[in-house]
């Protein structure tokens, strides 16, 4: 947990590093410090914002590099009695020095490789990145609904019953609230791209819920219902009024950006808020191991081990065994066959935490280079959305994060895209029994 929380720090730190390199605060001081050895020609004209469109590709650009590395570096590393594992959990004073080497590195490389990098090869991992985070999301879904059937089955809970059925209503009550709030604030005559999104959202709401509970979806996937619709459908619905809420708002279309009052503060606000939230889902989403198939790995390799697992994650060696193997070194010693030392060196063994604390000594709980490749991808989303219709910001020394057309159409076709996802894996069981038949 503490080597998560740890990456995730750093993965805020160096996106909140490079939001403030759109600032003309530091977007002056780039200049001053360059002295020119850097030209950060756009379009063929010189402009002030390339020097932050510049240094934000370099500082995540660095950050993904230095993912990579670590990514090669613990390719097939099982457990931590490999010891390429302390790479992933310890030595961080020297990966903290390698990671600002490699930011003070990247603004000696020319610019033109990384208009190249951030409209292409960033841009292609930011895509990735959102594509696995609507796969997670449905996985979440399923793995929710299943978790609450699942109790309720086995000890017939009014608990589990209770919390099922509210938490359904629930989100569809948000769902709904949220898209009267968009009908009624941003639909106002002449924001058609506003209208068109928020209808073609209610009625895939609509749609996926009537699909999750058809007969043949229900024959073929008896767990499927409107649980999982109602997650996805709150999750997408959120996903659009995100959408209409950060438009620029040059067709008045946007309330939001008009309202007058503290403007800096909730631009500064939304911004932490915003990588906070990449942060965390990058955490989630590289540790899930049961959307990304990483725990059969790990099961064959504890069974080719002969180690004790269970329920895909790493347990240590049960205490009824250490008490066998305690009384068996008293009777050896009793029976003299041993001496007495050892049974000062099994305390020393049983109590050195290893067993205890270590909770990957027999397999890891998640793909060490797997993780390092979603941080890469979560370091491209970060350059993309901050870069991507990057326009001036005369009436705040602070650039708001996501407020361009390019922003809100990416989340309009990311809820979109869930909601294929979310049908395809209510449909998938129907059209391929044979695949799905257990």
């Amino acid at each position: 947990m503490a080597t998560r929380i740890a990456y995730a720090f750093i993965l805020l730190v160096n996106s909140i590093l490079s939001w403030i390199m759109l600032t003309p605060w530091a977007i002056k001081k780039l200049q001053h410090l360059t002295l020119d050895y850097m030209t950060f020609d756009c379009g063929g004209e010189d402009h002030p914002q390339c020097y932050g469109f510049f240094a934000v590709q370099r500082i995540n650009f660095a950050l993904g590099l230095f993912h990579l590395i670590l990514a090669f570096l613990l390719l097939g590393v099982k457990s931590t009695r490999d010891g390429r594992a302390a790479i992933q959990n310890g030595y961080w004073g020297p990966k903290i020095i390698v990671w600002l080497l490699l930011i003070i590195i990247s603004f000696f490389i020319p610019e033109g490789f990384f208009q190249v990098w951030g409209n292409y090869f960033a841009f292609a991992g930011a895509m990735l990145f959102v594509l696995l985070g609507l796969i997670l999301l449905v996985d979440l879904a399923h793995t929710w609904a299943e978790l609450c059937l699942r109790n309720i089955e086995n000890e017939d809970s009014r608990l589990w019953r209770s919390l099922l059925i509210g938490s359904t209503l629930g989100m569809y009550f948000a769902a709904i609230a949220m898209t009267i709030v968009m009908y009624v604030f941003f639909s106002a005559s002449g924001c058609s791209m506003n209208q068109a999104a928020i209808s073609v959202n209610l009625a895939l709401l609509l749609g996926v819920s009537i699909i999750s509970i058809q007969p043949a979806v229900q024959e073929s996937n008896p767990k499927a219902g409107l649980a999982q619709a109602a997650m996805v459908a709150v999750y997408c619905t959120y996903l659009t009024m995100s959408a209409v809420s950060m438009e620029p708002d040059d067709k008045s279309c946007n309330p939001l950006v008009r309202a007058r009052g503290a403007r800096t503060a909730t631009i500064v606000l939304g911004a932490i808020v915003t990588m906070l939230t990449i942060a965390y889902t990058t955490t989630r989403a590289a540790t899930q191991g049961f959307a990304l198939g990483s725990n059969g790995a790990q099961n064959s390799y504890a069974q080719l081990q002969g180690e004790d697992y269970e329920h895909g994650l790493v347990t240590q060696q049960p205490s009824t065994r250490r008490e066998m193997r305690a009384e068996a070194l008293r009777a050896a010693v009793e029976a003299g066959s041993i001496p007495a030392s050892a049974l000062d060196e099994s305390d020393d063994e049983s109590d050195d935490g290893l067993e205890g604390k270590d909770d990957e000594r027999n397999s890891t709980q998640y793909n060490y280079s797997l993780f390092h490749a979603i941080f890469l991808m979560a370091t491209c989303w970060v350059a993309t959305l901050l870069t991507q219709g990057m326009n001036g910001y005369k009436d705040s020394d602070f650039a708001p994060v996501g407020r361009s057309y390019w922003a809100s159409w990416i989340k309009i076709i990311s809820a979109w895209v869930c909601y294929a996802i979310y049908v395809w894996s209510l449909v998938a069981p129907v059209l391929m029994p044979d695949r799905f038949r257990n």
